[in-house]
């Protein structure tokens, strides 16, 4: 089963001061600049094997680096940028027609930096299912529970993403529920299409505009994407990370998406369709809420002879422990061992960081510099394992 990695990467210059990529963007063809300034994007090509994504992922980021060095700039491997000035978005048709749609909360997503991991399609309706399931591993490599100088969440990124840039939109923005059928599917996107399309017409844009930039195939921005025009299933849940981790949690995705293939796969209790159903849960103040004991049965596992799924509601609430607690949930930490993930192998960059309420713009870019320091030895220590 082919695998591939896309993840954006904060970029500083020797101050830990957010600037734009330069010519980090042009190292190759999978090198390229974000929609927002600051952010960069590596990508590698689909690999047959985890080794091979390894040696893909090792050599761009070292030619980068290289490019880096000589130049003055940084990589940072965090979800967000800690704290500091404002971000700009780069010029762009696409960028302005959501910015017209969602309105001032689209702006939070310009402070999230993330990873996108691409799995060959096979038994598509199955894999669509499992990473619905498998959302609560975003909790295995968060790495920034700070947005704007503040303390938010295990994972901010996540938050700000699902429950504050799509807060107005959250079937574009947040995790849909099980479906029966890849059909279903796609009845969903041309909703979601159609009503991307009529609040654009409603703010102004111009339908051509619209169609020019926007189809059904790209008009969400969920968790779980099906892109036919890759074509893949595409995991969008996790953090920017240092290449180590994001590397060990593709190998154990992948590893539960291969046996998807062998096995039976079940979804415990409701769950399926109803695909129009809001999936997100909210506290008071729409902040995340938490779960910290497990339903009896425990949900979920992953064994020789079946993947049990659990019931979408019992996902939903995991993954809103994962985002608003990380690993420090029992509740998810028992649950992703089920699922086939070795949780006492990743050390997320969150709980590492963690601790303050607040984090000033000084300590802000010493952190961004101490990532930087680490990501580069990490790339080094990766190309020594070959």
């Amino acid at each position: 089963m082919k695998t591939s990695i896309e993840v954006e990467y904060w970029v500083v210059d020797s101050d830990g001061t957010l600037t734009e990529p330069g010519p980090l963007a042009d190292v190759s063809d999978r090198t390229e600049r974000e929609f927002v300034e600051p952010l960069f994007e590596l990508k590698t090509p689909p690999c047959e094997s985890v080794s091979e994504l390894r040696t893909a992922l090792v050599e761009e980021l070292e030619a980068v680096l290289s490019r880096a060095a000589e130049v003055d700039k940084r990589l940072v491997p965090l979800g967000t940028p800690i704290n500091g000035d404002g971000i700009d978005r780069r010029p762009g048709e696409r960028g302005r027609i959501q910015k017209a749609v969602i309105g001032d909360d689209f702006d939070h997503a310009k402070y999230c930096a993330g990873t996108h991991i691409h799995v060959e399609k096979r038994n598509v309706t199955d894999q669509l299912n499992a990473l619905i399931a498998l959302d609560p591993a975003l909790a295995l490599v968060n790495s920034s529970p700070y947005y704007g100088g503040e303390r938010i969440a295990n994972g901010a990124r996540a938050h700000c993403y699902r429950k504050q840039s799509y807060e107005s939109y959250p079937k574009h923005g947040q995790l849909w529920r099980y479906v029966e059928n890849v059909g279903e599917w796609h009845r969903r996107l041309e909703h979601r299409y159609e009503e991307f399309r009529d609040a654009a017409l409603e703010a102004g844009v111009d339908a051509d505009a619209v169609e020019a930039h926007f189809s059904p195939d790209d008009v969400v921005w969920t968790p779980v994407r099906l892109r036919d025009s890759m074509p893949t299933v595409e995991w969008r849940s996790p953090d920017a990370a240092l290449p180590s981790q994001l590397l060990r949690l593709a190998d154990e995705l992948e590893t539960v998406m291969e046996r998807l293939h062998h096995t039976n796969v079940r979804i415990d209790g409701a769950g399926a369709g109803d695909g129009d159903r809001d999936g997100g849960r909210r506290g008071k103040g729409g902040a995340l809420t938490s779960i910290e004991d497990e339903p009896t049965p425990r949900p979920g596992h992953v064994t020789g002879e079946e993947i049990a799924l659990p019931a979408f509601e019992t996902v939903r609430d995991l993954v809103g422990s994962a985002i608003h607690d990380g690993l420090e949930s029992a509740a998810v930490a028992g649950y992703l061992e089920r699922m086939g993930f070795t949780v006492g192998d990743y050390h997320p960059i969150a709980m590492r960081i963690d601790g303050r309420q607040y984090v000033t713009k000084a300590d802000a870019r010493e952190l961004r510099l101490e990532y930087a320091s680490r990501l580069e030895a990490d790339v080094a220590e990766l190309s020594e394992e070959g």
